[in-house]
């Protein structure tokens, strides 16, 4: 690795960069805005930048672990739940977003093989791109031909949609309740030239009315409900599934949650200053489900449920899968089901266009529709 491409330099360029914009904005930007160019400033973000973020253990010099790697259990079990979507929605192509390693692409064209014609891959960042090509080069190379890339949808397609921790992903607003208004919080410079929190008054508010303590923070994940809306708009045919970590709106807005959900990750470690090293960690935050699940019904999608991942991938054949695995893998396939690892964090929402509604698998027990 040259100086020119290593982490630091780029960490550095970027900070530089976001410096520059919070000068020309007179000294302040919203935290929304920091947060995209921390993760997706072409060549710099972290996300745009190189493709060391996923792994299953730290040794590999990964900063975390999704679900796909840590089982191909996973990917086979929601290859059951697109399989009935696509021919119910009578479609033969998938489009995953934010694609990460690979590996679910791979597991998922080995699942369903010739049951689609194309899979398509929306994802902003080369490097990424051609790991998933490598990784799926390499465990399915007869499928290659049927991958494709996009850096967006196109403006009317037909297909079934999947992501996995893609809108965890998505920049958010962050507001502060200082016991009398409600401030957005953005980043300014201190005197230093580094990062610092600066709120100005903002007419935003959440979605529910409170009571919350002085002192609250907590996210706005505009982008989020607006990706599902623009997606509920270009989707002509076909369904959608997301899996990620989240809660409905009155546990993601809970008066006891004061500091809200935004988290870094990096090494396989956590911490919650967003302000440090930029651009060399993750930024992430919960998914308000019930905003997602309402930005998608009112595009006019139908909710075809709302779960948590356990039973989800119960519903989708996993414990027939755990019956014939060997032990190693039984114990990966666990950290997707138990309650304190991904079982009931994380969570799955579907969507479906109006005539080619259905009864999915994946929600068929344990629907929890009635909670968002």
């Amino acid at each position: 690795m040259n100086a020119a491409s290593s982490p630091s330099v780029a960490s550095d360029a970027l900070a530089l960069l976001i410096a520059d914009e919070i000068r020309q904005n007179g000294g302040w930007i919203g935290f929304e805005r920091f947060m995209a160019l921390a993760l997706y400033q072409p060549g710099l973000g972290y996300y745009s930048g190189g493709d060391r973020q996923f792994g299953a253990l730290p040794a590999s010099g990964s900063d975390f672990v999704t679900a796909p790697e840590l089982s191909g259990l996973f990917g086979r079990a929601v290859a059951r739940q697109l399989a009935q979507a696509l021919d119910a929605t009578g479609t033969a192509e998938l489009w995953e977003f934010g694609a990460g390693s690979g590996a679910l692409a791979a597991q998922l064209l080995e699942a369903l093989g010739d049951r689609i014609r194309r899979y398509t891959i929306v994802d902003l960042s080369g490097t990424l791109r051609e790991r998933q090509r490598q990784t799926c080069a390499a465990r399915v190379p007869q499928h290659l031909d049927k991958l494709h890339w996009a850096d967006a949808l196109p403006e009317r397609f037909e297909g079934v949609v999947v992501g996995n921790e893609v809108l965890d992903a998505m920049p958010v607003m962050l507001l502060h309740w200082d016991g009398a208004q409600w401030l957005e919080r953005g980043v300014t410079l201190d005197a230093q030239g580094g990062f610092a929190w600066a709120d100005r008054p903002t007419a935003e508010r959440p979605p529910v009315e409170g009571p919350f303590l002085p002192g609250t923070v907590t996210e706005l994940p505009r982008q989020a409900s607006g990706f599902i809306r623009t997606l509920a708009a270009q989707l002509a045919r076909g369904a959608a599934f997301f899996l990620d970590y989240g809660f409905p709106e009155h546990e993601f807005y809970h008066p006891q949650r004061t500091g809200g959900t935004l988290m870094c990750h990096r090494g396989h470690q956590a911490d919650a200053d967003p302000l440090v090293d930029v651009g060399r960690k993750d930024l992430t935050a919960h998914v308000d489900f019930t905003a997602v699940a309402l930005a998608g019904q009112d595009a006019g999608l139908e909710v075809l449920g709302y779960t948590s991942q356990a039973r989800f991938l119960f519903n989708c054949g996993l414990l027939a899968d755990l019956e014939g695995a060997d032990l190693r893998e039984r114990a990966m396939a666990q950290k997707l089901v138990t309650e304190h690892e991904m079982g009931e964090l994380f969570k799955v929402v579907g969507f479906v266009t109006p005539a080619e509604l259905f009864d999915p698998i994946g929600f068929a027990a344990g629907d929890r529709s009635h909670t968002l």
